[in-house]
């Protein structure tokens, strides 16, 4: 059989799924990425009887370009299933067994760019930030949310005050934390009703919020689960995908009894992403988010904050509200150790097209929910008034305390 090297070839992103590998091994980098190229499309540790020329030349995967410990790594169209969206199948060509390749000490996942063939199998958002923004009656300013606190145990009540004093604060959006379902100390049909309530009385009161109630659960009862909260007042949806699976997130956006956006999670995805040698980086998973109809996704803080992760999370920005591919935006949501000081920064890198949400940096407010909520909504309010967060403080006390206590940086 011929190479599975075809270096210096231009890349066929019309014909191909292209995705782009960080390699570390002590082979010579052009065996270790036909290794690659083979165990991912038609070869495998030794030479085999089964193989032909026809098959090899059709559905062999082709190593387009080595640079450094960066190589790229072009599959045939033809290498993916025929069934419409099947990200499962895709994830193990692209991320499958890869990884346990002895010959390699680490190989990563960076990036994945689909053929147009592959990309109208998908759907993507089926309300994406736009939809969001016109639901909030919130056309140009960044949105700003919460994640109710502690992660687990208020009961459904006090889940709901929490939400209403958020919201009376300014905020637009807040969210059940990855770890809260259907809890005995808070049944999530309880806390639906219970706060679609608080988000009914905020509405007549003039302010209009967001909810995402969580329906994490097992494959075959997620939309069940989705269509039951939707019907006891639920605004929007979340989801953990990677728990869950991509499969959860498109079979509920895909669903038309599903009249909600679905924010999506991705609680876990520091097990494989976080290693800059080994695993997935979060970019391709971003793609894949979109693709499968998730219409708010965490980010990160883009390098911002005290638990920021790398700066390379900027591409996931790019990858949620870019126009290289046939969908809606998706709305990038901007958390993880958020506070009132950092909310500048944060924008400085996003733009105004993004959710930012703080957690403890609300509830940990010395003045209280309400008073955590008013401070991020004058954090927001200050940058895309143009003004600095420190001169805003001096007219706006909730602000002033929150810097004083956390600073601002």
């Amino acid at each position: 059989m011929d190479s599975y090297l075809h270096l210096g070839e231009p890349v066929d992103q019309d014909k191909y799924v292209v995705c782009k590998y960080r390699v570390t091994t002590d082979l010579p980098m052009e065996k270790a990425a036909e290794a690659i190229a083979a165990e991912q499309s038609t070869g495998t540790w030794t030479g085999i009887s089964t193989l032909n020329t026809e098959i090899f030349n059709s559905l062999g995967a082709r190593v387009v370009d080595i640079s450094g410990d960066q190589i790229i790594v072009e599959f045939p169209a033809e290498d993916f299933s025929i069934e419409v969206g099947a990200v499962p199948q895709i994830l193990s060509v692209i991320a499958g067994n890869l990884f346990g390749l002895g010959a390699l000490k680490g190989v990563r996942l960076e990036d994945v760019t689909f053929p147009k063939e592959i990309l109208d199998q998908f759907k993507g958002p089926k309300f994406g930030a736009d939809g969001i923004r016109k639901a909030l009656d919130r056309p140009e300013k960044p949105l700003v949310g919460t994640i109710v606190k502690p992660k687990i145990g208020l009961d459904a009540k006090n889940t709901a005050k929490y939400v209403y004093e958020a919201g009376s604060g300014g905020l637009t959006n807040s969210k059940d934390d990855e770890t809260l379902v259907d809890q005995k100390f808070c049944p999530i049909e309880d806390r639906t009703i219970a706060v679609a309530e608080a988000l009914d009385r905020l509405e007549s009161e003039g302010h209009k919020m967001m909810h995402a109630i969580n329906v994490s659960t097992r494959g075959d009862k997620i939309v069940e689960l989705a269509e039951k909260v939707q019907e006891w007042g639920a605004r929007e949806i979340m989801v953990d995908v990677i728990t869950c699976g991509f499969g959860a997130v498109q079979a509920i956006a895909e669903d038309p009894s599903i009249k909600v956006p679905i924010h999506v999670h991705r609680t876990m995805h520091g097990a494989f992403t976080k290693d800059p040698l080994h695993g997935v980086a979060m970019l391709p998973l971003t793609k894949l988010v979109r693709m499968c109809g998730g219409d708010a996704l965490h980010i990160g803080t883009l390098g911002v904050g005290k638990m920021s992760g790398s700066t390379k999370e900027d591409s996931n920005l790019t990858a949620c509200l870019g126009s290289d591919v046939p969908y809606r935006t998706v709305m990038p949501v901007c958390s993880g150790g958020v506070y009132p000081g950092i909310v500048e920064d944060i924008v400085k890198k996003s733009g105004f097209n993004v959710q930012i949400q703080a957690g403890g940096g609300v509830a940990g407010h010395p003045g209280g929910v309400r008073a955590g909520a008013m401070a991020m909504s004058q954090a927001v309010d200050a940058v895309y008034a143009g003004i600095p967060k420190e001169e805003y403080a001096k007219d706006h006390k909730e602000l002033a305390t929150a810097l004083e206590m956390w600073g601002s940086k």
